[in-house]
């Protein structure tokens, strides 16, 4: 072996084993950071279920607020959630699925497409109060619906989670290999028969799990409700579309605000799980739905 071979032998062994050392140092930053994020997690769940216990029953879930802590109750507020993130998923699931399938099977891969995806792209990380500003302005002050009312805090939150639909969804559709597209065109079918028959029956575990994650993100949004003037306390569930309704976050932030301690450390916890609840169940739907999709699959 040369001088220059037994060199570059050894400069080669010195840069193998300095990657080695960064790969282990970052590995030790995320296993730490994902320790401190879940042990931080589980101590703040701990409390809230610790100062929810005792308060959280029959009662609570089918009674109506109260200026009285052990009074207090949910019903109006799970209902208006309910109703609204229904009406969301009604609006957002076509809406986004159409888009989705827009660009990704019709639009042409031009500057008009890459600035409409940007756009999109971008859209999925504004602040959910700016969806609020615009479902005032849009819903309320251009189209003259009644402040707070059902149908203007479902468009508004629809609105919110859209661009997360289109996103999600177009990803679904792109994971379809293209080998199925061309089998599918090559004995006759048109593109919109290939779309319905193998795109989307493949795409659908992905879009419902990108729905459903999104639309548990709406389910916990305050701001957009606030700013669309949704009651932060009422005391009769919706009735209709233009009934005025409050949701669990509403009710959350207006307990907030009770100086008794019976609130404080009681019925506030209390709300909190449910409402912690209610996401956590629907986040497990959506990964369950998929993983069951996959596992039937193989």
């Amino acid at each position: 072996m040369s001088t220059l071979d037994y060199l570059s032998g050894t400069a080669e062994k010195d840069n193998i084993g300095k990657e080695h050392k960064k790969e282990f140092g970052f590995k030790i930053v995320a296993v730490l950071a994902t320790l401190i994020g879940i042990v931080s997690l589980a101590v703040l769940l701990a409390y809230v279920f610790t100062e929810a216990a005792g308060w959280l029953d029959l009662q609570f879930l089918t009674s109506t607020p109260s200026r009285f802590a052990e009074k207090a109750g949910y019903y109006p507020a799970i209902l208006g959630s309910a109703f609204v993130v229904a009406l969301v998923a009604l609006f957002a699931l076509p809406l986004g699925v159409g888009a989705a399938v827009y660009l990704e099977e019709y639009s042409r891969k031009n500057f008009i497409q890459r600035f409409l995806q940007t756009n999109i792209a971008n859209l999925a990380g504004v602040p959910s109060i700016v969806y609020g500003l615009l479902g005032l302005g849009l819903f309320v002050g251009t189209l003259g619906l009644p402040h707070g009312v059902v149908l203007v805090g479902a468009f508004t939150l629809t609105l919110r989670v859209l661009p997360i639909v289109i996103v999600s969804s177009q990803e679904a559709i792109r994971a379809v290999p293209d080998l199925q597209r061309q089998a599918a065109l090559g004995l006759g079918a048109t593109k919109w028969q290939m779309i319905r028959s193998i795109v989307l029956p493949e795409a659908f575990p992905g879009i419902m799990t990108g729905t459903i994650i999104s639309l548990a993100n709406a389910i916990g949004e305050t701001a957009p409700l606030i700013m669309i003037g949704a009651a932060t306390t009422i005391f009769s569930p919706p009735h209709g579309l233009l009934s005025s309704f409050s949701a669990m976050p509403l009710q959350i932030y207006a307990w907030s605000d009770f100086p008794k301690s019976e609130f404080q450390h009681g019925v506030l916890p209390a709300a909190i799980v449910v409402l912690l609840l209610v996401i956590l169940t629907m986040n497990g739907i959506a990964v369950y739905a998929r993983n069951k999709y996959y596992k039937n699959k193989k």
